[in-house]
């Protein structure tokens, strides 16, 4: 997706760090109160130095909405996150991204088009009224509120087990009703796989969804047959990860204990010790007794700042290229200056907003999340 952040002022492109430290901390300082700066847990440290609060996308998002003091949030995230944050702010709030370009590789492999698409190709051959989409955390305000119309919900990687359980009733308690007899489940197929392996299906309940194919490059019977239909998308920093990076660190580290984030491939989750989410992750390494070993999969600024928080244990990434994520890579310390000097001069720059139809039906489908977790 195309987004329109133009190139910094030269005195910010060109600024050293010391100027840019100053800089901040002064806008920070004059704004006081009237800003909440949040910073996602994959961000660099020079950005992370000045958040207000950090975390995951939803629960920074949260915390955004009970800050009802703050005029201004400055989301150090990227795109999808900042909307999420202005649906559930007040009117009297304004969200702010410092880089447009900070979108999220996995967000925008599924599109509303592409997913409208979908839904009508899948309304030739099943009942829609049957299916339940489902929509990853990570996806735009757009196709939160597709989900809010059509009777699904939002899920995170912490709730996503309870979320498909809400949709098609959970095999190991009969009591709990199915809403439908599929799901399509958008855009990580990753996360999708592994939960519903979580809930007993197995490879022949799930098909892969490829929005570039005809009828999403399945026949009708598979599309009748399957109950879990997984967009084609992905983590691009997740999907590194490969098996010989667990075996690799295991046979360094014979008493090492491996954790995964979900967003991983299945043949990696299969085989880790431990799986979860980003806070998950976190509360794993500091749960660890003191002398553990760690292999960790998942972004290289968040494995790094745990280990130099927990230098009693070794912390490692399983992927020996360390990938950052290259999206959240680019808010850095110019753009966060650059944005915060605007607004103590009166100037507003890079709002994002979510019109209140599409805000309205995203907050539906987010509550239907919160009502099943």
């Amino acid at each position: 997706m195309m987004r329109l952040q133009g190139a910094l002022p030269d005195r910010y492109a060109s600024a050293d760090p010391d100027q840019l430290t100053e800089w901040i901390g002064a806008a920070k300082a004059e704004l006081g109160t009237r800003l909440l700066i949040l910073g996602h847990h994959y961000q660099r440290d020079e950005v992370m130095r000045w958040a207000d609060a950090r975390g995951d996308s939803f629960g920074l998002s949260r915390i955004a909405a009970q800050h009802r003091d703050a005029e201004y949030i400055v989301f150090c995230g990227v795109h999808f996150m900042a909307e999420s944050a202005d649906i559930l702010t007040g009117g009297h709030q304004q969200v702010l991204l410092p880089d447009l370009n900070a979108g999220c590789s996995m967000a925008d492999m599924a599109d509303i088009d592409a997913v409208e698409e979908a839904w009508e190709a899948l309304g030739a051959v099943a009942d829609t009224e049957r299916i339940v989409p489902i929509t990853y955390m990570n996806s735009s305000a757009a196709l939160k509120a597709f989900v809010g119309r059509h009777g699904g919900a939002v899920c995170t990687s912490s709730n996503a087990r309870a979320v498909l359980a809400w949709a098609l009733g959970d095999r190991t308690e009969p009591d709990a009703g199915p809403r439908g007899d599929k799901v399509l489940f958008f855009p990580d197929q990753h996360l999708g796989r592994n939960t519903g392996y979580q809930l007993g299906y197995q490879a022949a309940d799930m098909a892969v969804w490829n929005p570039r194919a005809a009828l999403g490059g399945l026949e009708d019977a598979e599309v009748k047959a399957v109950t879990l239909l997984l967009w084609k998308g992905h983590c691009s920093v997740h999907q590194r990860f490969r098996p010989e990076h667990l075996a690799a660190f295991r046979a360094e580290h014979p008493a090492g204990v491996v954790v995964v984030h979900p967003e991983c491939a299945h043949d990696v989750v299969a085989l880790a010790d431990q799986v979860g989410s980003t806070d998950f992750i976190i509360r794993a390494v500091r749960d660890a007794p003191p002398g553990s070993v760690l292999g960790i999969a998942t972004e290289i600024h968040l494995v790094k700042r745990l280990g130099d928080q927990h230098p009693d244990k070794t912390v490692v990434c399983l992927d020996p290229l360390v990938c950052p994520c290259s999206t959240m890579f680019r808010i850095d310390a110019p753009h966060l200056a650059w944005v915060l000097e605007g607004l103590v001069e009166g100037d507003v720059r890079n709002r994002i907003t979510v019109d209140p139809e599409t805000a309205r039906w995203a907050r539906v489908a987010l509550d239907r999340m919160l009502s099943t977790t």
